[in-house]
């Protein structure tokens, strides 16, 4: 491999090239040097994976582990106001995303069931009723609208609400919650209080679901004996985490990089069957979800550079994504490709566990948008979307749009 020096400052969250694209930083690492040295802010020696077949091999090994309780968690960003921890986090129950086998084996098999193709199929009719309604709700207003508050936020929350069991009138309550949690330079006091929140309202949801279980996922889980209520907190906080906020960010980013590429747009609205493809292609190109942390268990190899023990590594899924060794003119938005193979939903036994239902909300919303509103535009310049830069589920914090 070609020699580049450690990055001094660790990473960069502003999107240089553009609001679509990965940090210039990003882009140059892969074609350099796709397995590279990363110095952390806080002196760390760690690792930055940008290239599609090394980031596939970090995420498919076990021995790069997802637990945050086994070292220091070192942060590859500045993040004024929290202090550098000296300890490791312990392992919060129930959160199975930082936790290996057998302990992520046990927790997430009892979710498998409920998140199967074949119960996703089934739900697909409840959620085409959820998005039109949600469409008829946004028909109703006068143009210009943010169709972050009125479509893209509403649609997966509704979703996960339902499917969870979770009363949507609570949506505000734990939606403010959870967007402080996403922040990535918020204090140490605002990251717990916001969590705290969370567990908290949850808790009390767990105590009504044992107490009078109905037909949703939670009440599932909680007619289980062998998980402790500390267990469902933890699988639901996660649940209702990634089941909105992804979800939201992807309609939001996805109709503003279509909006953005109107020869794509266009196809896409002369061919409607085109959807599916457009859906998987709209997930490689925006990857909002975009960095991944694993720790090496041992000395492992990956991409020609000897990774050592202790070492944290970086994964950038959304520059894996654009690796030309991997897909053709991988910067372009293309709505005819073939995107499969895709690394936005995670790779390996952490492979996004709700990917079907996230698809299947996508092709919702992004048919009733272009059917419903056929001269929908933004209201405001690119250039003054402001962008989540600030947020670890990267999207817009607003979209303003009109039609006529």
């Amino acid at each position: 491999m070609s020699d580049t020096a450690p990055l001094p400052n660790g990473l960069t969250s502003e999107r240089d090239a553009g609001p679509f694209d990965p940090p210039s930083q990003f882009t140059r690492l892969r074609e350099s040097r796709p397995v590279s040295p990363l110095l952390f802010p806080d002196g760390h020696e760690g690792w930055l994976v940008t290239g599609y077949e090394a980031a596939r091999q970090v995420l498919a090994d076990t021995r790069f582990s997802s637990r945050q309780d086994i070292g220091i968690l070192h942060v590859p960003y500045e993040t004024p106001g929290m202090p550098a921890p000296t300890e490791p986090s312990p392992q919060e129950p129930g959160l199975f995303i930082s936790m290996d086998p057998p302990d992520h084996t046990r927790l997430r098999r009892k979710l498998t069931g409920a998140f199967t193709v074949k119960r996703m199929k089934q739900l697909e009719d409840r959620i085409a009723e959820i998005t039109e309604r949600q469409l008829d709700e946004m028909a109703r207003l006068a143009p210009p609208i943010d169709l972050v508050k009125e479509f893209a936020l509403p649609v997966p929350s509704l979703v996960i609400c339902e499917l969870l069991g979770v009363p949507y009138e609570d949506r505000d309550g734990f939606q403010a919650d959870s967007a402080q949690f996403m922040v990535k330079d918020q204090t140490l006091e605002e990251k717990i209080a916001a969590y705290t929140g969370l567990t908290t309202y949850l808790t009390e949801l767990v105590a009504r679901k044992r107490a009078e279980p109905a037909e949703d996922i939670l009440s599932d889980l909680a007619r289980q004996d062998d998980l402790s209520t500390e267990e469902l907190v933890g699988i639901s906080f996660l649940l209702l985490l990634a089941g909105h906020e992804t979800t939201a960010n992807m309609l939001a980013l996805g109709a503003f990089a279509l909006l953005e590429h109107p020869d794509q747009l266009a196809a896409l609205r002369a061919d409607p069957d085109l959807l599916p493809d457009a859906v998987e292609e709209l997930l490689r190109y925006l990857a909002v979800g975009d960095i991944f942390y694993r720790y090496a268990t041992e000395d492992l190899e990956v991409g020609g550079e000897t990774i050592p023990a202790g070492s944290t590594v970086v994964v950038s899924v959304l520059t894996a994504n654009r690796d030309p060794q991997r897909f053709e003119d991988p910067d372009a938005l293309d709505v005819h490709r073939r995107a499969r193979g895709h690394l936005s939903f995670g790779h390996g036994v952490h492979q996004c566990l709700g990917q079907q239902l996230a698809r299947i909300e996508m092709r919702a919303g992004f048919g009733g948008l272009l059917r419903r509103f056929p001269t929908l535009e933004l209201a405001v310049p690119a250039d003054e979307v402001k962008l989540r830069t600030d947020m670890n589920i990267y999207g817009v914090h607003a979209l303003p749009v009109s039609w006529t």
